[in-house]
């Protein structure tokens, strides 16, 4: 069941898990199950590509089942991220490959798709009462090294999984940002139609 703490709140009705999804730092010790995070990343493979490349690739490291991996992705934040991180159940890497495998040319819609990937596993997750919270703060550097990870391959993000912890285990400062309430820019402020730059028809106000 989908967690309901500090649920988006919306002028536009949305899909109740999509509401519900957010980008938690305090989390449960409680191992992930397997099966569970097989649903995740399945949900994953879901997502739509340019030529159904899937240039997608998970790094996964378990506190319970894989701690050296999980130490390795750890090691690659920076110590804002792992001062929260290194509580997390599950530590992950996003990965784009860079060509397609049809012709060898150069993939430039890969990164994109790796994000719609990604955001699906975290969807998912969503649904199944675990929350994600995806990092650009590591060196894709260390990682490589670390993964021995090839060439044509680049990390994109590192994300943590598990089930929402107790935000009073947070330090002060992230402890307010974990309980104040979501906001999201209005519909106006993104959504243009019919000329650039501009603003929205008054249907999306």
């Amino acid at each position: 069941m989908a967690d309901s703490t500090n649920v988006l709140a919306l002028e536009t009705p949305i899909l109740p898990v999509l509401a519900q999804r957010r980008s938690p730092r305090a989390y449960s010790s409680q191992p992930v199950p397997p099966e569970a995070l097989a649903q995740v990343f399945a949900a994953a493979s879901s997502a739509a590509s340019c030529f159904g490349e899937q240039p997608w690739r998970y790094l996964v490291g378990s506190q319970s089942t894989s701690p050296e991996a999980f130490a390795k992705i750890l090691a690659s934040m920076g110590e804002f991220n792992q001062a929260w991180a290194k509580n997390a159940p599950v530590l992950g890497v996003s990965i784009a490959k860079l060509t397609f495998s049809h012709d060898g040319n150069s993939n430039a819609w890969a990164r994109h798709d790796v994000g719609q990937a990604t955001a699906t596993l975290a969807i998912q997750a969503t649904e199944l009462g675990l929350q994600v919270h995806q990092m650009a703060g590591y060196s894709p550097d260390k990682l490589r090294e670390s993964f021995a990870i090839p060439a044509d391959y680049e990390p994109v993000a590192v994300f943590t999984l598990g089930y929402p912890g107790d935000p009073g285990s947070l330090a002060d400062g992230l402890r307010e940002k974990e309980l104040a309430p979501r906001a999201r820019k209005p519909l106006a402020e993104f959504l243009f139609e019919g000329a650039w730059p501009g603003l929205a028809d008054e249907r999306y106000d």
